[in-house]
């Protein structure tokens, strides 16, 4: 993935946008809907990165059996799947008195999907960790605390639990890995947006001898800007809040100059 002219150092030049690709699986609502209208615009959607849950076989490897803990710590929906797909792999039904922690009310709602929700004691935050600090310390004498996870780990909450002394555990249970992007290694886009360190990565696990030139990066967040920089990439187009507080009005300024000048 590349493009045929070189980018000039520094100065932007912007030149006209047609197409676009987001680094991620397309929305039920594209963000970008107005500005694929207003600016004529093709805006491609592609994972740059996919999960991929371990398998029975990769996690019996880790020596856990889930229903050995009093208490699981879900910190995504993804953690959910994954945790009752191994359960049931394992042929493993959690007690009912197991007590669930989740980060958030959207993350707790989605147990619903996996249990007798009214039977079960569930927990929840509003955000982090520290939310569910009060009930997590009222009962850490008495628990066994699992932490279902990635490959990339739950840094903050992995750091609460051990700092608090918790008697816990994580448990590997699917990664986050890079998509085979390699059908497109001859598409040329004018634009690349990034929400993701991970994306960028991804770009280059897969094109690893990838030149900016002219392809305009539009990234989102402190640490994808770092990786691109990492890189010696430039970003163009970034959220810069509160004034510009989303992507899709960063690129809206950046449309008014490169697109409406014409």
């Amino acid at each position: 993935m590349s493009t045929a002219a070189k980018q000039e150092n520094k100065q932007e030049t912007f030149k006209p946008v047609r197409t676009i690709l987001v680094s991620q699986p397309q929305p039920e609502r594209s963000p970008f809907a107005r500005l694929e209208k207003k600016y004529n615009l093709q805006i491609d959607w592609r994972p740059f990165i996919e999960v991929k849950g371990l398998t029975e076989k990769e996690f019996r490897k880790e020596r856990i059996r889930p229903d050995e803990y009093s208490a699981i710590i879900f910190t995504s929906k993804l953690a959910i799947e994954h945790f009752f797909r191994i359960c049931k792999a394992m042929r493993i039904e959690m007690h009912q008195d197991t007590k669930y922690y989740c980060m958030t009310e959207a993350i707790a709602n989605y147990l619903q999907k996996f249990i007798v929700y009214r039977k079960r004691k569930v927990f929840f935050g509003q955000r982090t960790i520290q939310d569910l600090a009060p009930t997590l310390k009222k009962h850490r004498s008495k628990e066994k605390f699992l932490l279902p996870t990635s490959n990339l780990g739950s840094e903050f909450v992995s750091k609460y639990l051990t700092d608090n002394e918790f008697d816990w555990t994580p448990a590997l249970m699917y990664r986050t890995v890079s998509a085979d992007l390699s059908d497109l290694e001859d598409v040329f886009y004018d634009v690349l947006i990034f929400y993701s360190p991970l994306g960028i990565d991804s770009l280059y696990e897969n094109f690893p001898t990838f030149k900016q030139l002219e392809t305009r990066l539009a990234v989102a967040g402190r640490k994808t800007t770092k990786a691109c920089e990492e890189h010696g990439l430039t970003v163009n187009i970034a959220p810069e809040p509160p004034k510009v507080p989303s992507m899709e009005m960063a690129l809206d300024n950046y449309l008014k100059k490169s697109n409406l000048k014409e």
